[in-house]
């Protein structure tokens, strides 16, 4: 690419060139030339915004953590109507039809970039700690609504239906589960509204 040349939003034309990596490639093809290559821009772009590669990727990782708010205020809006199962279904979807399965794999894959969203994300996995924060806060609302029991754990139902999502979308080389799928999880895992 000719120097000189503006580039607009950078940031967001790099993340986007790393989500597009990062699913068709994995976490071994994320490398900061590939990622510049398939913005189409300079090497030195990326690293006169982001002090090295692991900076880079530690904000994309919490930029696309960022991108589960909008999710998560619609989820929790949906809370008394429709069923329970049908808008977990949906969000869970949501959550791992994007990049969340793969950026697990790539937090897992680097030693560099755990240690550095440690400093800002002291526990947990980004996304999926996100993830569950969402699902837990939907599932409260619909506890104090009366469509799941008043005891419901919400935090460890929560914890279960991201780990198990995680589990059904983790498999790359394969398709997606189907709707049906993810549903009849969902549905094992939610506990019946009561009589």
């Amino acid at each position: 690419m000719p120097t000189g040349v503006a580039l607009r939003d950078v940031r967001r034309q790099l993340f986007e060139a790393a989500d597009r990596i990062l699913l068709r490639d994995g976490p071994s093809g994320l490398t900061s030339r590939a990622v510049t290559t398939e913005a189409g821009c300079a090497k030195g772009v990326l690293h006169r915004h982001f002090e090295d590669f692991d900076a880079f990727l530690a904000d994309f990782v919490l930029d696309r953590v960022e991108q589960l708010a909008p999710e998560a205020v619609a989820l929790k809006s949906r809370a008394g109507t429709g069923t329970i199962a049908g808008n977990l279904t949906t969000a869970l979807i949501a959550v791992f039809g994007s990049v969340a399965v793969a950026i697990v794999a790539l937090i897992t894959f680097r030693d560099g970039l755990r240690a550095r969203l440690r400093h800002t994300w002291p526990a947990g996995v980004p996304v999926l700690t996100e993830a569950a924060e969402m699902i837990g806060g939907y599932l409260a609302a619909e506890r104090d609504l009366g469509r799941i029991p008043a005891g419901a754990e919400v935090d460890s139902l929560a914890a279960m239906l991201i780990g198990t999502g995680h589990l059904l979308f983790a498999d790359r080389t394969g398709a997606s589960p189907s709707e049906e799928t993810v549903h009849r999880m969902v549905s094992s895992v939610v506990p019946s509204s009561p009589a």
